[in-house]
Formats: structure tokens, sequence, C-alpha cells
């Protein structure tokens, strides 16, 4: 991965990939951060878990690279969990009810754990 991308560390656990990303995802991030999401499903995981432990905002333009992203996981069998928002981002997704869409995870050994 890019070390200028929002996605700095990638990582196999089993079958399931973790991403491990860091710093804001705003418009001036989402295209590279669109690129390298991505470029995870080519590595063929049965899972992706993306820890947003690491980012303190996220805006409508992150959020849309998630969903092209979870549209993309869910046509080649991908399950996506997202783990350890903060609140401020959790929020994002609360108020645009993608809350119910996608699988938010309070930690990432919790998204690990799930079946």
């Amino acid at each position: 991965m890019s070390a200028e991308g929002p996605i700095r560390e990638v990582r196999w656990e089993g079958k399931t990939l973790v991403a491990q990303l860091v710093g804001d995802i705003d418009l001036s991030r989402s295209v590279d951060f669109q690129r390298q999401a991505l470029e995870l499903l080519d590595q063929r995981p049965k899972r992706i878990v993306m820890n947003l432990a690491q980012v303190p905002y996220m805006d409508s333009s992150g959020v849309a690279s998630l969903v092209k992203l979870l549209s993309r996981a869910r046509k080649h069998g991908v399950e996506l969990l997202l783990a350890h928002l903060n609140p401020r981002v959790r929020s994002v997704f609360e108020i645009t009810r993608l809350d119910s869409v996608f699988t938010l995870c309070g930690t990432e050994q919790e998204a690990l754990a799930r079946e």
C-alpha cells in the first residue's frame, strides 16, 4: 500500500484481510482511499475488516468510497466489516442510516471473531 493513502497497513488473519486506516478520509484523500480499498478485493479475501481507530474524521466522499467497496465486495461474495469507529465517524453512519447497511464492530477483535 502507498504510504500516502489512508490505508497504511494490510495483513492477513486467516482468510480475512485487515486494513489499518490512518488520518482523515475527506475529499482530498477519498480517490486514493477508494483505489486502495478496491485493490483489496484483488487479493480475494473471504472478509475485509477496515480498522478505523486512527480515522478522526470522514466526510461524505469517504463514506461514498466505502459504499462502492461494499457494493463490489458483495458482488464478489466478500464480507466487509468496519471496526473501531470513533464517535464522530460513527455518527456519520448513524445520521445517514448506513449503520443498518454496514456491519459496524466495536473492535477489530470483535470483527475477527464474527462467524
